[in-house]
């Protein structure tokens, strides 16, 4: 009779290998929580669309950096209680915390991004300059 010793873990050993997030600049527990995200622009605005289920705008923050970029990140802690009934056998849920860094196009109006939190959708709006108003901002230099 021969032993084999067989690995029961063969299948997700081989899953864990392709699709291992340390080549990537993410931990694979954080990529659990990045949002989804859908960007569209229109002639008047652009707008970015993140799936964040659950949280509310305490939860949410969105900024504009001295480098133009809009940072938007996420802390959603879980408060725990200290007394507790219930007898966990696995307990899965915890903190999680999201940043992400966009450059913004030079045509966007910074002083007006607006954003809101509906139905677990968060909706930055981002409007555009027009072509008036880029003409308006050029300055002209008088020379002396």
């Amino acid at each position: 009779m021969l032993l084999v010793n067989r690995n029961q873990n063969l299948m997700p050993a081989l899953f864990n290998e392709l699709f291992d997030m340390s080549n990537w600049n993410i931990r694979a527990d954080e990529q659990r929580y990045m949002p989804k995200m859908n960007v569209m622009e229109s002639d008047k605005e652009y707008e970015l669309e993140l799936c964040v289920p659950g949280l509310g705008k305490e939860d949410l923050s969105l900024t504009v950096n001295s480098e133009n970029n809009l940072v938007i990140e996420m802390l959603h802690k879980e408060e725990q209680e200290e007394k507790s009934e219930k007898n966990y056998l696995r307990r899965e849920f915890k903190s999680m915390q999201f940043k992400q860094m966009l450059s913004l196009p030079e045509n966007v109006k910074k002083e007006q991004i607006s954003a809101k939190v509906e139905n677990g959708i968060l909706r930055v709006t981002l409007p555009k300059f027009t072509e008036e108003e880029k003409q308006a901002l050029a300055q002209r230099i008088e020379i002396a």
